[in-house]
């Protein structure tokens, strides 16, 4: 799918030409070769295999390219379904992680005061297209990622709606700078001491593609994912992300 044409220069993401930033120090050199190896075939035009175009099980933090995602909350359970793979994803709450690999990793769950604090490690590494990202970043069996889920109002996150509007190109337009009801806000902490020099969490940024000529920083600061809890692009139905 190609994007409308870009001006050279006007910071809004191309998702025809994505490359990754493989000059990031905190990449140990086979993981920015890699990353390097993806941003110069998406140059030349061609597209590259991932696991959204080759129909692969999308786990986390990829499964985030996805625009829809409904959450459930049952007793010891949050099972969330995403729209674009028919992916699935089951947290288990107040539990201890097993040491058992599978696609989407192993999740468990518990809540800090009205945070839902998601913790996943155990992401399968001996697939096809194993990345975390549209860039190709790779990851191993060290990656321990940390979501944390929790509904904001309009002046917590204007900011962050604003820099979307000018950084990142909005397919389905701006959906939400008229919203002034609550937001469901993802704040998400990755660590893979398998690719990465440095030791600690690390966070991505919130671009999804870098602007014609320019490279993107894979890893730097902290992702906000801003949606709405009330439209059809995020919907949450769980007693404790609920505006009660």
């Amino acid at each position: 799918m190609a994007l409308p044409p870009l001006k050279d220069g006007d910071g809004i993401s191309d998702y025809d030409q994505l490359v990754g930033d493989y000059t990031n120090p905190i990449l140990q050199p086979w993981a920015a070769e890699v990353v390097k190896k993806f941003g110069e075939m998406s140059l030349a035009g061609i597209t590259y295999g991932n696991p959204s175009n080759q129909c692969w099980p999308e786990p986390p933090p990829f499964i985030y390219k996805q625009a829809l995602v409904l959450i459930l909350q049952q007793p010891d359970t949050i099972t969330m379904v995403y729209s674009g793979n028919m992916d699935v994803r089951r947290v288990r709450m107040n539990q201890p992680h097993k040491d058992t690999p599978a696609l989407y990793g192993d999740s468990v769950g518990h809540y800090e005061g009205d945070t839902l604090v998601i913790d996943t490690i155990g992401i399968r590494t001996d697939r096809p297209y194993a990345m975390i990202d549209l860039f190709g970043t790779p990851y191993t069996k060290a990656l321990h990622l940390v979501e944390r889920y929790r509904l904001r109002d309009y002046d917590d996150v204007k900011d962050a709606i604003e820099r979307n509007k000018k950084e990142n190109w909005l397919f389905a337009g701006d959906v939400f700078s008229g919203h002034r009801g609550k937001f469901l806000q993802l704040e998400l902490t990755i660590e893979d001491k398998g690719y990465s020099r440095r030791r600690g969490p690390r966070r991505l940024l919130t671009y999804r593609g870098p602007a014609r000529g320019q490279r993107l920083s894979v890893l730097k600061t902290p992702i906000n994912i801003i949606t709405t809890a009330a439209t059809p692009m995020f919907r949450a139905p769980i007693s404790r992300i609920s505006e009660g």
